[in-house]
């Protein structure tokens, strides 16, 4: 899907000077951001889920453990 990115001057510069640093392309940069962010989402939902399953199991250990 082709997409265009409007970028502030500073972003656009920020953007340049990562890529080159890096030795990719923009668009590398970019593509490796997007998934950066959205496995850093996956894992925050996979703890939830979690947590979800785990915490009714221990709430009364970790009461007492709290007010210890």
């Amino acid at each position: 899907m082709a997409m265009t990115l409007r970028l502030s001057d500073e972003e656009s510069e920020q953007l340049e000077a990562l890529a080159e640093a890096e030795g990719r392309s923009s668009e590398e940069i970019l593509r490796l951001a997007l998934s950066e962010r959205w496995s850093k989402l996956h894992k925050q939902q996979q703890i939830g889920d979690v947590l979800e399953r785990i915490l009714p199991r221990y709430q009364g250990l970790l009461e007492r453990l709290g007010t210890g």
